[in-house]
């Protein structure tokens, strides 16, 4: 053997026998060292532990009279209590929600016994919010939901069983006036002037009748409108009515007043008395443009011929709902030559209107049927002789085809004798606050309202019947 070897041979065999007294010292000196840490060493803080999901209800000590067991029973039983929070899901139902919280069906069925509480509870709306405190049995301790702007209901465990009551969440309205000045559209003044869109389609349905809101806008013109605003424990929630408006185009003022008749239907009259609402709408579909107006001699885009235009076409999207202008009885629907689908209506006083070039026609709409103002009556489209999709559509009296952007449309009937004295008192404090334009609120929340109750006068008079 080479003497290399034999000398690595000998001092590896005295290295396998020094390890082999030396580790069970070792081992038992680490084992003495993890013992005396173990005992030494504290547990980390409560403060430094990850915060928990759910939080505990915190509960008061049982009383001594009650005994140490049961004291400690009901602390178990109150630590176990949560509240929680539900958002109603498309097609939720509570016993759906019950199932999913694992919570008593006994308890639901007991609720639903409550008299008058069934309805209140079981018809639910995607996004509705229900508070359920309850116990990690499943067992309900408190239940409450909105089942209204202004009513909450609300169910508490009793000792006898369960009780419900419904809770009034009333709501302030107050009247907001602002006034803008056209630079560009309508929408974009309001909006300078903090007044929603939804207010502004209103302001724009009031005086529908007599200014094309397409076609009539210009730079300048100016409008005051008052309107409700709605409060809850002094939070805004959202926009009412317009109460009373003045709009100023090219020059000549438009005043109109909210008052509801003898009917109990709210309209919109002059400072006078007379309607607003005309017995036929000016432009029978929302429409983006006029692609051709009414013309003793045009030449046919089709055809190439000269001949007379006798309607208005307003160019809008394939699908775009056309209503009745006015109160009527179909006459005609069908097919009719270059019209394509079209509808024709007869109303009195002799007068008729055309609708034609239609995708199609409304549900429940046929020869003889009858009609009232705004009612869906068919579909844009562009059947027969047209080269683009839009409305052609004819106002006849007597026979004859009038102008429809010009035709002096007639009024409906005016308010007389009692209601006319009725309105009057109405209209005099409404038609004085638009004089008045509210203050602007503060930059954490919506317009300030007027402090006048709506349709409230200074005098304390009731100042609008809705």
């Amino acid at each position: 053997m080479p003497l290399e070897l034999f000398g690595t041979s000998t001092i590896s065999r005295r290295f396998k026998a020094l390890t082999t007294r030396i580790a069970p010292v070792a081992a038992a000196v680490s084992a003495a060292l993890i013992l005396w840490h173990a005992a030494r060493d504290k547990p980390a803080a409560e403060s430094a532990m990850p915060a928990p999901l759910v939080y505990p209800i915190a509960t008061a000590a049982a009383p001594a009279a009650l005994g140490a067991d049961s004291g400690r029973a009901a602390a178990i039983r109150e630590a176990s209590v949560a509240s929680t929070l539900v958002i109603v899901a498309r097609n939720d139902t509570m016993d759906a929600i019950f199932g999913r919280m694992a919570l008593d069906k006994a308890d639901l069925a007991a609720i639903r016994k409550l008299p008058g509480i069934r309805q209140s509870l079981d018809f639910l709306k995607p996004g509705d919010a229900i508070n359920v405190t309850h116990t990690n049995a499943g067992e309900i301790r408190h239940l409450s939901r909105k089942v209204s702007e202004t009513q909450t209901l609300e169910v508490v465990r009793e000792n006898s069983g369960f009780a419900a009551k419904m809770i009034d969440n009333p709501v302030e309205t107050r009247v907001r006036t602002a006034s803008a000045t056209i630079a560009s559209s309508l929408f974009q003044a309001a909006e300078s002037s903090e007044i929603s869109d939804a207010v502004a389609l209103k302001l724009a349905n009031v005086f529908a009748y007599d200014i094309d809101f397409v076609l009539d806008i210009r730079e300048g013109d100016h409008f005051t409108v008052a309107y409700e605003q709605i409060y809850q424990d002094g939070k805004y929630l959202r926009d009412g009515e317009v109460l009373a408006a003045e709009f100023v185009n090219d020059g000549r003022t438009y005043r109109a007043v909210r008052f509801g008749g003898d009917g109990g239907v709210a309209g919109y009259y002059t400072p006078d008395g007379k309607p607003l609402r005309k017995a036929f709408l000016r432009a029978p579909v929302d429409f983006t443009r006029v692609s051709s107006a009414f013309a003793a001699n045009r030449l046919h885009p089709i055809l190439n011929l000269i001949r007379g235009h006798m309607g208005t076409d307003y160019a809008a999207p394939i699908g775009t709902p056309v209503h009745a202008a006015g109160d009527g009885r179909v006459s005609f629907e069908g097919i009719r030559g270059g019209y394509g689908n079209a509808i024709m209506l007869l109303h009195d006083h002799n007068i008729s209107t055309l609708y034609g070039h239609m995708s199609r026609f409304a549900k429940n709409v046929h020869l003889g049927s009858h009609v009232n103002q705004g009612d869906v009556i068919g579909y844009v489209g562009m059947t027969g002789l047209a080269t683009g999709p839009h409305l052609h559509y004819e106002y006849l009296m007597r026979g004859v085809h009038m102008n429809p952007q010009t035709v002096p449309l007639p009024g409906a009937e005016p308010l007389r004798d009692a209601a006319l004295v009725r309105f009057r008192r109405v209209a005099t404090p409404l038609l004085g606050s638009l004089a008045a334009p509210s203050p602007p609120a503060a930059a954490s929340g919506p317009m300030a309202a007027s402090t006048t109750p709506a349709g409230v006068a200074a005098d304390g008079t009731r100042a609008s019947v809705n």
